[in-house]
């Protein structure tokens, strides 16, 4: 089986949800803690030293990062 970056990406991300998910549905981490997660998640991509050839791609992180966040993909909104 051949995994290409997006597959793993992808695969990663999904994972990451659903353990964000669990975290906030067993009440072990509040909404506010997981929206700060991932918001230290995008200022991580979005503050990226320049110069490393990878500015596009931080890029495109920290703004999906922000829609996650914004849509509420990964905490339970109640």
């Amino acid at each position: 089986m051949t995994v290409t970056p997006d597959t793993a990406g992808i695969a990663a991300l999904a994972i990451c949800e659903s353990l964000l998910l669990a975290l906030n549905d067993r009440n072990i981490l509040p909404e506010r803690e997981i929206v700060g997660i991932l918001k230290d998640a995008a200022a991580a991509h979005e503050h990226a030293p320049p110069g490393d050839g990878a500015e596009a791609m931080h890029k495109d992180v920290a703004m999906l990062i922000n829609k996650i966040i914004d849509g509420g993909n990964s905490v339970r909104r109640r």
